[in-house]
């Protein structure tokens, strides 16, 4: 548990750097090295997928409980701000899709940090959280057109999507590069620049994260189990983590107490993130036919973290005109969330590990 302890107090590090130091002069740097450290991680976790074509049905069923676990945090908080903080409706549920998306870098990191790379919940997460990242792509884009207009680009975004989820399913580790740790780097760099070409050019957003697990998907590795076993290699992955998780800390916006009163502003923040992170226990109550009950809340707990993605949609709102206590209210959940990261995944353990048996 080392070394989730020590991506815990990085986590913590970034957060109140963030909020103590004035970056906006290095802020497009950092988010780039950002994007290039989850673009290696998610590159990881490609490099690594597997998938059963005989079950493809069960896939479904995992968009579907994905969708929902995203959608029921989203909806918690966006009815929260709704009651609470009497805004219009489409502001409540564009600044509420921060709760929805699972961070799929931290939690990689994290789980893997814990020893749990060859659990059942591990290898779920692997695919939920790409998904919910899909979804949260998905809800963002009718309220994007309330506040912006039609366009064609969002559209495009989802058809990108679906043609990266299917290029990963019908050509599945098949193709013949090289699989080591500067490879990674390097395929992580150029995903990023084409991305942000991508963006410039065509103003089509799609993220760092599905490419990333898409294309390292598409590489063809069968020793991809022991590529960190040089300890060199193991120590310089391990870097890149920790490196990603600060700078996801990092990534928090600026925030403040505006008209609220302390105790009546931490009241809000941790109800908002209890009814975030309840949305997720929805998982609890799928998968019964295949596992026992402490690793379904296992799974519903491992998907509790939250960050650059989550980071982003208040970004996203900020553009759009929205401050005030609310997005303040909303950057706190984000951060207590974050912090308790650690935590979250000593649950997962401690739910997993059972008798005779290792985390």
């Amino acid at each position: 548990m080392g070394l989730v302890i020590l991506y815990s107090v990085l986590l913590i590090g970034g957060i109140l750097f963030s909020q103590y130091y004035d970056i906006s002069s290095i802020k497009s740097g950092l988010d780039v090295v950002t994007k290039v450290c989850l673009a290696y991680i998610m590159l990881g976790v490609g490099l690594e997928f597997t998938i059963d074509k005989k079950r493809i049905k069960d896939y479904g069923f995992d968009f579907l409980f994905a969708f929902l676990a995203a959608a029921l945090p989203w909806i918690f908080c966006g009815l929260y701000f709704i009651w609470f903080f009497q805004i219009r409706w489409e502001s409540a549920f564009l600044i509420g899709v921060f709760a929805a998306p699972t961070s799929a870098g931290v939690l990689f990191a994290m789980l893997e940090a814990a020893g749990l790379k060859q659990t059942w919940v591990f290898k779920k997460a692997q695919v939920l959280a790409v998904f919910d990242d899909f979804d949260a792509i998905l809800l963002l884009i009718p309220l994007q057109i309330i506040f912006i207009g039609f366009r064609p680009e969002l559209v495009y975004v989802v058809f990108c999507v679906l043609a990266l989820l299917t290029l990963a399913y019908y050509k599945l580790h098949t193709v013949k590069i090289p699989p080591g740790l500067f490879w990674l780097i390097g395929y992580g760099i150029g995903i990023v620049l084409l991305v942000e070409l991508i963006k410039h050019n065509f103003h089509i957003d799609i993220g760092v994260l599905l490419p990333s697990f898409v294309f390292g998907a598409l590489i063809a590795a069968e020793n991809a189990q022991a590529r960190t076993s040089i300890k060199w290699v193991y120590i310089s992955d391990n870097i890149l983590k920790a490196l990603f998780i600060f700078l996801v800390g990092c990534s928090l916006p600026k925030i403040g107490t505006e008209s609220l009163s302390i105790w009546i502003l931490a009241l809000h923040v941790l109800a908002l993130t209890v009814l975030s992170n309840l949305g997720k226990c929805f998982l609890f109550f799928c998968y019964r036919k295949d596992t026992i009950w402490k690793d379904r809340l296992a799974l519903s707990v491992a998907m509790f973290p939250r960050g650059e993605v989550g980071a982003g949609v208040l970004f996203t709102a900020m553009g759009y005109g929205l401050s005030g206590s609310v997005m303040n209210v909303a950057g706190l959940s984000l951060a207590l969330n974050l912090c308790l990261t650690g935590l979250f995944i000593m649950i997962v353990v401690k739910l997993i590990r059972r008798e005779g048996q290792g985390a």
